[in-house]
């Protein structure tokens, strides 16, 4: 490992980079908003509510709106998953999929709600049951396509819910998520055929034609053409694996517990790849070539190669650590915000657990920072988690930054019973810590006393992150100085 430090650059003004991130999220909000609100305003720019009469002509009335915004937020989650480079570069892919999953929930309600109102509308204009009605329409072929939909939609949403997917593989829940695409399109025939909100010539069919183009045009080119395109020019092959750690198992003998790929290829530099950001990484073997692994990078990006660090946390994880010199490698990406661009702060505090240690051992490489400006903390609950220990040592030594190495389980329940209110609250705000330094009464401030002044880099575990970034909070740090990315999916 050759190593170069980086000085801090005296010219960097983080009070511009924060105006400029705070421009470029008030830009993603407002055509986030304008998206939601666009089917409302083309819908009452129609004049259709003009026309409610009667019980059926309301409730039919509201049933169509209701579906035309819970459709638009489908587009939307698909949009935010489609991998944009805009939306990556201005809110980071984790928090894109984060804004995704949260508008799953509303979307089936409000499809199923509209499914519902216009039952009930029509049922009333025609002077029927619901369950008569509901026979009549399915009569109707582009309504069973729309029925067919509904059905979709509630598979993909009930996938998605945690108690189901931490049961599932991975490859089979992202199978049954990919119906999300044949759920859209099935829905599309009824739309266009039934009522006149969407008849042709109208503004309201040419929006609705225009926004499912764009939609299926950002998937088909950013999911599908451009990691093909870039995996052909970088034409990535692994050049080197290696045990990084080992774990003792009660037998008395070691099993790896995680190993580096190296990978090269002429194209490396066209990606311009930075240290915190991960791809999605595909090996072409015969039992790895059909699963996608998201992993970071583990080292600074070089001229021609790339690296990451992965643990052996399953068969998909431990397949990687059989991989073969030569072995070609497709993937998508770079992805993420995980880096020097989202920097608001002068000083850092980069924390890292698990997984989550590959990526700050990049940025400890490349960050901008003066000796003493930097805090780094490893996290595991024994030393053989610590992975990648002696790379990070030698880089913390190198550029002066400040590291700490802390090993242990965390707090226990019983450990609070015997603690006042006022020391329970402050344990529970050092939760992410080693059990014998959160009794002892630290929290982030005591690793980093410049917090105030910093940014503050977290990755590992979902519960371990949270509890790292409410004790930052509770120290006082803005959202904007707050950065994360998370192993989950």
């Amino acid at each position: 490992m050759t190593l170069s430090p980086t000085l801090t650059n005296p010219t960097v003004d983080y009070r511009r980079k924060r105006r400029r991130r705070t421009s470029q999220e008030t830009q993603f909000a407002l055509a986030f908003g304008f998206a939601v609100a666009a089917p409302t305003a083309l819908y009452l720019a129609t004049g259709a509510p003009l026309e409610w009469h009667t019980a059926g002509d309301i409730v039919t009335g509201l049933g169509i709106l209701t579906g035309l915004i819970a459709t638009q937020m489908v587009l939307i989650m698909l949009l935010l998953a489609a991998r944009i480079p805009w939306v990556d570069q201005t809110i980071g892919l984790d928090r894109a999929i984060s804004l995704h999953n949260q508008l799953g929930k509303p979307s089936l309600y409000g499809l199923l709600a509209h499914g519902l109102l216009i039952t009930v509308g029509y049922g009333l204009s025609e002077g029927v049951d619901p369950i008569t009605e509901t026979m009549s329409l399915i009569g109707i072929e582009d309504m069973v396509w729309a029925y067919v939909s509904m059905a979709l939609f509630v598979l993909v949403v009930v996938s998605s819910l945690v108690v189901v997917k931490r049961k599932l593989p991975r490859e089979f829940w992202m199978g049954v998520h990919f119906l999300s695409y044949a759920a859209v399109a099935s829905s599309i025939p009824h739309q266009f055929s039934m009522g006149s909100v969407l008849a042709s010539g109208t503004i309201s069919r040419w929006y609705w034609i225009t926004a499912y183009l764009l939609t299926a045009s950002a998937i088909l080119v950013f999911r599908i053409a451009l990691p093909l395109v870039r995996s052909f020019q970088a034409s990535l092959r692994v050049s080197d694996v290696t045990v990084s750690s080992w774990r003792a198992l009660p037998s008395g003998d070691s099993v790896p517990d995680s190993w580096t790929v190296t990978m090269t290829g002429p194209g490396v530099r066209s990606l311009e790849a930075e240290s915190g950001q991960f791809f999605r990484w595909r090996f072409f073997t015969p039992h790895l070539w059909w699963q996608q692994h998201p992993i970071s990078l583990s080292a600074a990006p070089t001229g021609n190669s790339l690296r990451f660090t992965v643990r052996n946390l399953g068969s998909g994880s431990a397949a990687i650590g059989s991989v073969k010199p030569g072995t070609r490698v497709y993937f998508a990406g770079p992805y993420g915000l995980f880096t020097e661009a989202a920097r608001t702060q002068p000083k850092l505090v980069l924390a890292g657990a698990g997984a989550g240690i590959g990526p700050i051992r990049s940025l400890v490489e490349t960050a901008d920072f003066a000796p003493g400006e930097c805090t780094v903390i490893i996290r595991a609950s024994d030393e053989d988690s610590l992975i990648l220990r002696d790379e990070i040592r030698e880089w913390c030594w190198n550029r002066g930054a400040v590291l700490f190495e802390l090993v242990g389980h965390r707090v226990q329940a019983s450990d609070r019973y015997s603690l006042s209110l006022e020391r329970a609250a402050k344990l529970d705000r050092a939760s992410w810590l080693p059990a014998d330094h959160a009794l002892a009464g630290y929290t982030l401030e005591s690793y980093a006393p410049h917090l105030s002044q910093s940014d503050v880099y977290v990755c590992g575990p979902s519960a371990w992150t949270d509890a790292v970034l409410a004790d930052a909070q509770a120290a006082g740090l803005k959202q904007e100085s707050l950065h994360s990315e998370r192993f989950s999916w």
